[in-house]
């Protein structure tokens, strides 16, 4: 039997995008987890589930803290630094919402005093560079965003209190992936943000991705001028 060639059933990129995001509109109908969370969180997960295809591990281990979306949103109003820890996000993200938004982002990973500074204290490229860049941007406000290295999350958390930073200009991204010291990062990071009040959107376990990352961020920004955090998601919005 010969071969024959085809073109893809739908071959628009919007339409592709639309129908993407229709069907994990239904498909999270069969998930009764969805129904804990309000129409904002409902659109990071969904975006994230787009990243990945990953219903039960998004639905099963993403966090959010109370009004993370709307605390984040103000900070990016406000001109956050975006402050990350590889390039692979700083690269993914929509330059048209940087620009829109005012917001710089900040990776420090490759520069010449992070291997300097890595090399002396004996840390990871990843922990040193964001020392660095909270110490440098520390009296603006910031969203520290974590998609690949967890020391990333120790360090942020250890220089913002050694530095006295304004906590309630902060937020955490967090998502690495891995096996060593990811899942302990996560829940040192989420103790943190809960006792201090801090927003964050966090995905526990191994599980995570600088993709995911971005595709938060994307979420949060597209949500701004969208933003009802009353509305709970119920299959029909």
């Amino acid at each position: 039997m010969p071969f024959i060639k085809e073109e893809p059933p739908i071959n628009i990129g919007a339409d592709i995008s639309v129908r993407s995001f229709e069907m994990i509109k239904e498909e999270l109908k069969e998930y009764p987890k969805a129904v804990e969370f309000d129409s904002n969180e409902i659109e990071v997960i969904s975006r994230l589930i787009h990243t990945s295809t990953c219903f039960e591990q998004v639905l099963e281990n993403i966090f959010f803290t109370p009004n993370a979306i709307p605390r984040i949103q103000e900070l990016l109003q406000q001109k956050a630094k975006i402050i990350v820890d590889v390039n692979m996000i700083k690269v993914g993200l929509s330059q048209f919402y940087l620009d829109t938004y005012g917001n710089e982002v900040i990776c420090y990973i490759n520069e010449p005093f992070t291997f300097e500074h890595a090399k002396k204290n004996k840390t990871t490229r990843s922990y040193a560079a964001v020392v660095e860049a909270i110490k440098k941007h520390k009296d603006q406000p910031m969203i520290l965003a974590c998609g690949n290295a967890p020391t990333f999350i120790y360090a942020a958390i250890n220089t913002l209190l050694d530095e006295g930073v304004d906590l309630s200009k902060v937020a955490f991204i967090l998502f690495p992936v891995g096996f060593v010291n990811v899942v302990e990062s996560k829940d040192y990071g989420k103790r943190f943000c809960e006792y201090y009040n801090i927003p964050a959107v966090i995905i526990e376990g191994r599980f995570g991705s600088s993709t995911m990352t971005v595709a938060t961020l994307h979420a949060t920004y597209k949500l701004i001028k969208d933003y009802d955090g009353d509305k709970k998601y119920n299959g029909k919005e």
